[in-house]
């Protein structure tokens, strides 16, 4: 990105994090300050919008800062705390108690002397939630999903995913093997078709195929059943990624895999603690024993992590009471109205919605210099939401990823909307102004050569 002739305010509206991805020359830690000098002039002029802090819980409402120092109080729809539990007086209390019993850390690895009484509680809950799947548990969401992939994959082997697969589960096919294929998002025709490839040269080693049952950017979802079918025909292992919506959606809590009557077609489930549960953590779900034990000693992020605290065991065993219960089937149904709520009212409006009702709504920007224009009126009016920029989503597909609380109402959206509205349409004039000042430059530059 050519910027030695543009001042920060400029700067701010060009280039993305791609850019920087592959930094050149001998001095490794020299060569990063380049995009530190992006970051900062973005930074200098308030369009930098990650990295945001909280100084009150994330609930429907609180108090943020940016890495600038700057505050912003207001309407929280930036925390992935679906259905509002992480501020749940019981989850609390649960939190508590597991301190004064066992202290703060768990103090080694779950290969060693990590377990606690309450992860081992945990492990039986999540099993009895899932129908009598064998749990292997994790540290992070994010650990769980490269586990399940670099536990079991070996260097011949294969592994197919959607295009839009998280980072932990293409890093985790990465760090496995160098046979990794991917197919258009929610194609299975794409699938059928590298799947029959890889089978025609290989009819030795295994393949992998990975999805996810919710798509976070895109709030979209796969025919899970139609995957499961091509695995059967070409003697393929499938991996469901289901960390957005288990817990949080279904009248049961087990999201799309419940929805499409998959639970038990999956061979492998990923899930994480830190959507629906109230903690940091995860877990790998498999059909057998040997399985569970296989993961235990062969993913390098369980044997060699400090297992979960007995902190974050005692809330996502109360998480999952909460979740079973009919406060739970309640408080789904809550979460569910706000996102068909939203969805509509912002379809109403002239917002663009993409993808499936869920607790993830994207709204759509366009260019990226826009939406960071965008992020930070939205922010300046108090109303706090994501944004989500390349290489995230597509090349001007910026976007806001709200993300809705069973504890948000009605007049909490309808404040959102009216907010983003003003947002857009302030910034769609600025950046315009923008493009036509930055073309003329341009211009006059050509004609001077």
């Amino acid at each position: 990105m050519q910027n030695n002739k543009l001042n920060n305010d400029e700067i701010a509206l060009l280039g993305s994090l791609r850019d920087f991805r592959e930094p050149r020359g001998t001095d490794i830690i020299g060569r990063v300050n380049p995009f530190f000098e992006w970051q900062d002039a973005r930074r200098s002029v308030g369009l930098w919008p990650y990295s945001k802090s909280t100084d009150t819980a994330p609930t429907t409402t609180c108090s943020a800062k940016g890495d600038d120092g700057e505050e912003v109080v207001g309407i929280n729809f930036a925390s992935q705390d679906y259905l509002s539990l992480s501020s749940h007086p019981a989850v609390k209390e649960a939190a508590n108690k597991a301190i004064k019993d066992f202290g703060v850390h768990s103090a080694g690895s779950a290969a060693l002397l990590g377990n606690t009484k309450l992860s081992l509680e945990l492990e039986d809950s999540i099993s009895e939630f899932l129908e009598g799947k064998e749990i292997t548990l994790y540290p992070t969401g994010w650990s769980a999903g490269f586990a399940a992939v670099q536990g079991f994959i070996r260097p011949n082997d294969h592994v197919l995913l959607d295009v839009l697969s998280h980072s932990c589960l293409q890093e985790g096919a990465r760090a496995a093997t160098q046979n990794i294929y991917f197919h258009g998002h929610l194609n299975v025709k794409s699938v059928t078709r590298r799947l029959a490839r890889i089978r025609a040269n290989d009819t030795e080693n295994a393949i992998m195929v990975v999805t996810e049952s919710l798509f976070s950017m895109h709030s979209d979802t796969p025919d899970i059943g139609a995957l499961r079918a091509a695995c059967d025909e070409y003697d393929a292992t499938l991996l469901v990624d289901a960390a957005h919506d288990i817990g949080c959606i279904g009248e049961d809590g087990l999201g799309h895999l419940g929805l499409q009557g998959m639970l038990h077609q999956a061979d492998l489930i990923v899930g994480s603690f830190s959507k629906s549960f109230a903690s940091n953590g995860g877990f790998v779900a498999v059909g057998t024993r040997a399985a569970k034990e296989y993961l235990k000693y062969y993913s390098a992020t369980q044997t060699f992590s400090n297992a979960l605290s007995p902190i974050q065991s005692a809330v996502v065993l109360e998480a999952i009471k909460i979740i079973k219960s009919k406060e739970g089937r309640q408080r789904r149904d809550s979460l569910m109205d706000n996102i068909l709520y939203m969805r509509s009212q912002m379809s109403n409006r002239g917002l663009e919605v993409l993808g499936d009702p869920s607790p993830i709504v994207p709204v759509k920007v366009g260019a990226e210099g826009q939406a960071r224009l965008a992020s930070l009126k939205l922010s300046q009016s108090g109303a706090i939401a994501n944004l989500v920029e390349y290489p995230a989503v597509p090349q001007g597909g910026a976007r806001f990823r709200v993300q809705v609380m069973a504890d948000h109402c009605h007049s909490d959206i309808d404040l959102l909307i009216d907010r983003m509205l003003q947002a857009m349409e302030a910034s769609g004039c600025q950046f315009q102004n923008f493009k036509e000042s930055l073309s003329s430059t341009a211009n006059l530059e050509s004609k001077a050569a």
